[in-house]
């Protein structure tokens, strides 16, 4: 029998991951994009890693246009959507892979790798943009530097405490910290810290002076965030 796109959507939400930790951004609209977008990549027989590949595109094409493009109203817009989308099919590719049966070690590889290229290259091309065609500070500059070296330190720490506690797991088969929900309080707090406000952030505010004192504040929190959560993850760490 043909899998439709509603049976293959209602039996993801069987499937989802738990949201501890989740940011509201990723728990209200993330998700639930990448839900759509997995049960119709599962309905046109496509595979995990081409939804990563797809992702992507999205993704990178979007910073590249914050380097090369003189910001605009439209060029804003432009770049959210490719952020969004980009966004939502990362999210896509592993709950395609949970609705196939299962994701592969190359196909986490491929992911992460993505990932890592994403947080590696976003706050560069503000840098670049800002060098190019504000008129900044060199203090200002200083910003999306400062932004680069926190995403890149929380991302990394992030994946491997997330495989730290999998690799407990498996040899104690015991529940961690990590599993379970986390309260809805605790998502709209830590929504500073979510890669998909700041995607919104670019395509309402990029092209006017206000952009700068959001950044400024994103960066702030997410710095905020970092010095609370390293102690405690060195914490849970030192437990298993």
């Amino acid at each position: 029998m043909r899998v439709t796109f509603r049976s293959s959507y209602t039996k993801l939400g069987e499937l989802q991951k738990t949201s501890k930790g989740s940011p509201a951004y990723g728990r209200l609209v993330n998700r639930p994009l990448g839900r759509a977008f997995a049960s119709a990549a599962f309905e046109l027989r496509r595979t995990p890693n081409q939804v990563t590949v797809v992702s992507a595109a999205f993704t990178l094409t979007g910073i590249a246009l914050i380097a090369l493009v003189d910001p605009t109203v439209w060029s804003s817009i432009g770049v959210a959507l490719l952020l969004v989308i980009g966004y939502a099919l990362d999210a896509a590719d592993g709950q395609l892979a949970r609705l196939r049966g299962g994701g592969s070690a190359s196909g986490e590889w491929l992911d992460h790798t993505v990932d890592a290229m994403k947080i590696g290259v976003l706050h560069l091309s503000v840098l670049v943009n800002w060098y190019r065609f504000g008129d900044h500070t060199e203090l200002e500059l200083l910003v999306p530097l400062g932004f680069q070296a926190v995403a890149t330190v929380q991302f990394f720490s992030m994946i491997l405490m997330d495989q730290l506690r999998r690799a407990h797991r498996g040899t104690t088969g015991m529940r961690m910290q990590g599993d379970g929900s986390s309260s809805w309080l605790y998502s709209f707090a830590v929504l500073p810290t979510d890669y998909g406000l700041l995607c919104l952030v670019f395509g309402l505010l990029f092209w006017v002076q206000g952009f700068l004192v959001v950044y400024t504040f994103l960066f702030v929190a997410n710095l905020a965030f970092l010095c609370l959560a390293l102690p405690k993850w060195y914490r849970e760490a030192s437990r298993f």
